[in-house]
């Protein structure tokens, strides 16, 4: 579920880190994976009834019989995945950060405001205009990265299903899009700032925070479908043991759709969009093709408790305080930075839209520091949501098989360090654990 509401707010941030790269990605960093040799997953080998009816009572046991299932070459994969992104995290940081530096640099962001505010008319075409610039130059300087990131290292870990032609059409049209929202977020995040004076950083987090909370209410509607078709799920078992439980918990709708993202990817995944009246049921055709009934209840109970125990509305405004915190930090360094360095790189203040690299790259550096915070936010709350989906769809077994689905790009058993800083979601540790303790607790097979 929490992608739904963290990928619109790292397009967010984004639009505000001009995160993107200008070097090729072949730091040491990305030495985990030979783009030129494919790996494909590696099967875990399948169980029975008598398997699962013979595991020990012990949580602690049981869970490790699960994960004693994971070949060492599974693990092994999957860790050096997973431990892979930590570097790419910080590789996007720094490159983001010269990108601001880049742009600054020269008055490169002051002649492109110079520009925008010839051709444009009036105050909020002017802003669009040098938004549109920001978000496509964003794009397209940050191709090498995403290339490395979204194509070469998916297929060298057979996580994707894409031809390279597939794969950069869909990177046009999300170009396309992210320059669209650009030019509409910036005016108006602008506008904002302008008008609040010395309140910007209370105002302007506040700003993000409604449009963070349209994004949400717009994706699943126009911006899902550019890249996925959604269709009804056919009337069998799955249907009606979903619906059974949307109905049962007052979740507000009587379809269940599934989505092509074969087309993309290997990887499972499901999700209940939307808030309020809006929520819809979606599951992706992996998930239907590669598990069994049992499976795809535990998962559809797990989503149906994010929308249950409202967590979209809970961690908009958990992420509202962090954002607001963000805007006051990046407040403060701003005051410095302008007084020091503004009439060098023809900055006329907060509210000049060639400001917004330098506000990037302070609000980028919060967001770093803050990755711990944010991550355990998403992560208590899918805890939450396990435990309410046990409870829901009563399937410990299933569950625990379809966690061990997700091992194959996440790492199953981290330290506890390592989990609390990286990991927006429980370990699959974690996670076995819980459904082996419900087990135990309610006395099941």
């Amino acid at each position: 579920m929490h992608r739904s509401l963290l990928r619109p707010l790292r397009t967010l941030a984004w639009t505000l880190a001009f995160a993107p790269a200008l070097l090729a990605p072949f730091s040491a960093a990305h030495a985990e994976a030979d783009p030129g040799a494919e790996r494909p997953p590696v099967a875990i080998a399948p169980v029975d009834d008598a398997w699962r009816a013979q595991l020990p009572r012990d949580a602690e046991q049981a869970t490790q019989a699960y994960l004693d299932r994971l070949p060492a070459a599974a693990v092994q994969r999957s860790n050096d995945y997973f431990e892979g992104t930590y570097a790419l995290q910080g590789v996007e940081f720094l490159l983001g950060l010269a990108i601001a530096a880049l742009m600054l640099q020269g008055r490169r962001s002051a002649r492109v405001r110079d520009w925008a505010q010839r051709v444009g008319r009036v105050g909020w075409a002017r802003d669009a205009l040098y938004g549109g610039v920001y978000g496509l130059a964003g794009g397209v300087l940050a191709l090498p990265l995403v290339v490395y990131q979204g194509f070469v290292r998916e297929h060298a870990y057979g996580l994707s299903t894409q031809s390279f032609g597939a794969w950069s059409a869909e990177w046009g049209v999300d170009l396309v899009v992210t320059t669209l929202g650009t030019m509409l977020v910036v005016p108006v995040l602008l506008a904002v700032i302008r008008r609040a004076g010395e309140r910007w950083a209370a105002w302007g987090a506040l700003t993000c925070v409604a449009l963070l909370t349209l994004m949400l209410l717009v994706k699943p509607t126009w911006i899902a479908p550019l890249f996925n078709t959604y269709k009804p799920v056919e009337p069998g078992p799955v249907r009606t043991s979903i619906l059974a439980m949307a109905h049962a918990n007052g979740v507000p709708t009587n379809e269940v759709y599934e989505f092509d993202a074969s087309r993309q990817t290997t990887r499972v995944s499901a999700n209940v969009s939307g808030i309020g009246p809006s929520a819809a049921i979606r599951l992706n055709d992996n998930l239907l093709r590669r598990a069994s009934e049992a499976e795809i209840r535990a998962v559809m109970a797990h989503e149906l408790g994010h929308y249950t125990l409202n967590h979209m509305p809970k961690m908009l405004m958990q992420f509202g305080l962090l954002i607001f915190a963000g805007f006051a930090f990046s407040q403060w360094a701003l005051r410095h930075l302008l007084a020091r360095h503004g009439a060098a790189w023809g900055l006329r203040g907060v509210g000049d839209a060639a400001t917004l690299p330098l506000l990037a790259a302070a609000f980028s550096v919060f967001m770093l520091l803050a990755t711990p915070v944010f991550n355990t936010i998403i992560r208590t709350q899918e805890i939450e949501a396990d435990r309410f989906g046990l409870a829901l769809g009563r399937e410990p077994h299933g569950f625990a098989e379809a966690i061990l689905k997700l091992s194959e790009y996440r790492k199953p058993d981290p330290g506890r360090l390592e989990e609390v800083v990286f990991y927006d979601h429980p370990s699959a540790r974690h996670r076995i654990h819980d459904a082996m303790r419900w087990r135990e607790a309610m006395g099941t097979p």
